[in-house]
C-alpha cells in the first residue's frame, strides 16, 4: 500500500498532489496502523511536543520510568530505544513517518515494553503521523515562532501542535493525561482538552532553585534535587518529566534518584573534554530563544561562537535575529555551514551576519575548520559554543547530498590535532 501511494505521488502533478495531500497522509497513517495491528492499543504511549525541550524531556522521562523498574521504548531526535537496545536516529526526523512510527511501536510491544515515549512535531501532526495512534498522555513544553514558512503562519503552527492534544480526546479520554507548562501563554489551550487528568507545571514548582554551569539545585515536593544538567530550561524539562511520572503514581524518592543520576543528552549542552583549558559546548539550539538561553548559562564568560544560523530554504526571517543574539553574548563569532540543502551557504551566513554589529566575526564555511580556528583562538577559561547541529548525523547539502557528521566527534578530533 505504501509503495503504491508513493508511486502514484510521483505521477500526479504537484498542484493536484498538494490538494490531495491530506488524504494521502491520512491513508498512509491508517495503513500503517492496520499493517502493524494497531500496536498502540497494547502499550502506554506518551507524546512530548513543544518548540524546545522535547528531546531532553523525553530522555528525562525515560530515565525516571526506568528507575521505577519499567521497560521503556523511546523515539526522539537523537535515538531509537527498545528497552536495552539503542540505535542512533539517522533519519533526520524528530518524529518518525506514519508506517515507521507504527512499526516502532509494534517493536516496542514485541519487546514487552511498558511505555513508549514519542517525540511529536508540528510537521508530523500536519502530515497526520499521529493519527490512529492511541495516545495516553501528552507533555507540552512550550511554544515560540518556528517553522512558520512550512506552516504558513504562527497560528497554523499552534493549531498543528494543539491537534496532538486533541488526539487525547478520542477513545478512553477520561483515562488520558495532559501535562502542560503554564509558564507558556499557550498552556491554557492545551489544558482545555477534555481528558481525565490535567497536570500544570512551571518554574515555580522548582523554587527555590539555583543554577550554574555545572548543574542546578531545585526544590520539588519538599525534596532538594541536585541536577547535573545546567540551565533554567533544563529545570523546566526535569519538572515536566517529574510531573508526568508523579501522575503515574511513581514515588517522589524514585523521581529524585533518577533526576540526580541523569547526566547527559547528546547534543544538548554537551561538554567536550580532551584536557583543554577552555570549555567546549555542543548544543542543538536552533531557535532565537534557545540560542539566547544556551549562551546565558555562561553569562560572564568570554565566548567564541560557531554559528550556522538556520538550515537552507527555511526560517529566513530568523537569521538576522540569530546573528543579533550571538552578537549580544559572544566576543567573536565564526559563521559556518549547518544544513544548507540547495541554498548557497554563504548567502545563509550573510543573512546571519546582517545582525552582527558590535563584535568581530568571520566566515569559515567548512565547519571542521571553523572548530579548529575557534579552538586555536580560545584562551584559558573561555567557552567555545557550537550550535545548530546538536547530535545531527549529517550535513545536508545540494541535491540530497548527506555528509556524515557529528559535532562532538569532530570537535574531539580537532582538539587532538591541536595537542590536547
Amino acid at each position: 500500500m505504501e509503495k503504491i501511494l508513493k508511486k502514484a505521488k510521483s505521477f500526479i502533478p504537484h498542484s493536484i498532489f498538494l490538494f490531495a495531500q491530506p488524504a494521502y497522509h491520512y491513508i498512509l497513517a491508517f495503513w500503517g496502523a492496520v499493517r502493524y495491528g494497531f500496536p498502540s492499543r497494547h502499550i502506554y504511549v506518551v507524546g512530548i511536543t513543544g518548540t524546545k525541550g522535547k528531546t531532553s524531556t523525553s530522555e528525562l522521562t525515560v530515565a525516571i520510568l526506568e528507575e521505577a523498574g519499567f521497560r521503556v521504548a523511546l523515539a526522539n531526535t537523537n535515538q531509537f530505544k527498545l528497552a536495552e537496545r539503542v540505535e542512533k536516529n539517522l533519519t533526520k526526523r524528530s518524529m518518525l513517518g506514519r508506517t515507521r512510527l507504527q512499526q516502532f511501536i509494534r517493536k516496542a510491544v514485541d519487546a514487552k515494553c511498558d511505555y513508549a515515549v514519542i517525540e511529536m512535531t508540528s510537521e508530523g501532526a500536519k502530515q497526520f503521523r499521529h493519527k490512529f495512534l492511541d495516545l495516553d498522555a501528552l507533555i507540552f513544553t512550550n511554544l515560540s515562532p518556528e517553522h512558520i514558512e512550512s506552516h504558513g503562519s504562527y497560528q497554523k503552527y499552534i493549531d498543528a501542535k494543539v491537534s496532538l492534544a486533541r488526539a487525547l480526546e478520542s477513545g478512553h479520554a477520561q483515562k488520558h493525561t495532559i501535562i502542560a507548562n503554564t509558564d507558556d501563554v499557550e498552556a491554557e489551550t492545551f489544558l482545555m482538552v477534555n481528558v481525565g487528568t490535567k497536570c500544570p507545571y512551571g518554574i515555580d514548582a522548582a523554587r527555590p532553585f539555583s543554577t550554574s554551569i555545572n548543574g542546578s539545585e531545585i526544590t520539588w515536593r519538599k525534596k532538594i534535587i541536585k541536577l547535573q544538567i545546567p540551565g533554567e530550561f533544563n529545570i523546566l524539562n526535569a519538572i515536566a518529566a517529574a510531573t508526568f511520572a508523579e501522575s503515574r503514581g511513581i514515588k517522589v524518592e524514585v523521581i529524585k534518584n533518577a533526576l540526580e543520576k541523569f547526566t547527559l543528552v547528546r547534543g544538548r549542552m554537551e561538554k567536550i573534554e580532551k584536557g583543554q583549558n577552555f570549555s567546549v559546548i555542543v548544543d542543538y539550539a536552533h531557535t532565537a530563544d534557545s540560542l539566547d538561553r544556551a549562551y546565558s548559562v555562561y553569562n560572564g564568560v568570554n565566548k567564541i561562537c560557531i554559528l550556522g544560523g538556520t538550515g537552507g530554504g527555511r526560517d529566513v526571517a530568523k537569521r538576522k535575529i540569530m546573528g543579533k543574539i550571538a552578537d549580544k553574548h559572544c566576543e567573536h563569532i565564526i559563521l559556518t555551514t549547518e544544513d544548507p540543502y540547495d541554498e548557497d551557504p554563504k548567502k545563509i551566513a550573510d543573512d546571519v551576519a546582517s545582525g552582527i554589529t558590535k563584535h568581530s566575526h568571520e566566515f569559515i564555511l567548512d565547519r571542521r575548520m571553523a572548530m579548529n580556528k575557534a579552538f586555536q583562538m580560545a584562551k584559558k577559561g573561555w567557552v567555545v559554543f557550537m550550535t545548530g547541529k546538536g547530535a545531527g548525523p549529517y550535513i545536508m547539502g545540494q541535491k540530497g547530498l548527506r555528509t556524515p557528521w557529528d559535532d562532538a566527534t569532530v570537535a574531539r578530533e580537532e582538539l587532538i590535532k591541536l595537542g590536547f
